[in-house]
C-alpha cells in the first residue's frame, strides 16, 4: 500500500480490499484524480483508490505529477531525543531536495547538516519513502522523500535562516509528543513507524 499526503488529507493506494472493510473506496480506473485532488485541497478527507494490480495503479498514479526527490534525518542523540527543525510555523524534520546527480545517502546527510548547522552526523540505516503533492507554479508535483535514521550528538545548533528556517532543536520524548501536534502528517506517521519499528528497543517514545 502507498500513502500519499495532500495537506491534512491521506490517499491510499492497496490492492488489498480486507483492508477496507467498513471504509469507502473508489476503483481507480472509475475517479478523475485532478478532481479528488481538488476536493482534498481545503479539508480533511481520507480517500482509498484500489485497483487488483498495485504496481500498474501507482505507475498510472506517478504519470499524473512532476517527481521531486528529496532526502532527509529523523536524527537522534545518546539520549535518543529527536531534532526538529521550525519553519513556516509548524515543527519538521530536516530534508531537502536532492542535486543532480547527487547520492541519496549523501542529499540526506548534506541537507541535514545544512538546515541545522551540525557536522557531526552519520547515518544509521534507512527509514522509508514519504509522499505528498502539491501544486508549484501551475504544475501537480508529487515530492519523494527518502528518509535515514541518523546518529549525532552536536550541541551547537544553528538554523539556517535564508531557508526560512528559524530554530532547530532537540526534544525529549515529552517535547518530541507536543511537536506532533504542531506538524505535517507525513512526518506524524514517519515518526509514529519509527517509533513503532524500534519499541521493542525501548527508543524514542
Amino acid at each position: 500500500m502507498y500513502t500519499i499526503f495532500k495537506n491534512d488529507s491521506s490517499i491510499f493506494l492497496t490492492d488489498d480490499l480486507k483492508k477496507t472493510e467498513k471504509i469507502d473506496f473508489y476503483y481507480f480506473n472509475d475517479v478523475n484524480l485532478r478532481s479528488l485532488l481538488f476536493q482534498a485541497e481545503n479539508r480533511k478527507m481520507h480517500i482509498i483508490l484500489y485497483h487488483q494490480d498495485l504496481d500498474w495503479m501507482w505507475h498510472e498514479f506517478l504519470m499524473h505529477f512532476k517527481i521531486i526527490e528529496a532526502a532527509g534525518g529523523l536524527v537522534q542523540n545518546s539520549n535518543d531525543d529527536l531534532l526538529f527543525i521550525y519553519r513556516n510555523s509548524k515543527w519538521d524534520l530536516p530534508k531537502g531536495k536532492i542535486e543532480k546527480d547527487e547520492k541519496i545517502e549523501n542529499a540526506a546527510l548534506r541537507e541535514v547538516r545544512e538546515e541545522c548547522g551540525i557536522d557531526e552526523l552519520m547515518i544509521d540505516a534507512f527509514i522509508e519513502k514519504t509522499y505528498h503533492v502539491y501544486q508549484e507554479k501551475g504544475n501537480d508535483i508529487l515530492k519523494i522523500t527518502h528518509w535515514y535514521h541518523m546518529k549525532s550528538n552536536a550541541h551547537i545548533l544553528k538554523p539556517q535562516l535564508e531557508e526560512d528556517i528559524t530554530e532547530v532543536a532537540w526534544k525529549n520524548k515529552n517535547e518530541t509528543r507536543l511537536a506532533l501536534e504542531n506538524t505535517y502528517p507525513n512526518i506524524k506517521m514517519l515518526i509514529e513507524n519509527y517509533h513503532f519499528n524500534v519499541n521493542q528497543r525501548g527508543n524514542l517514545l
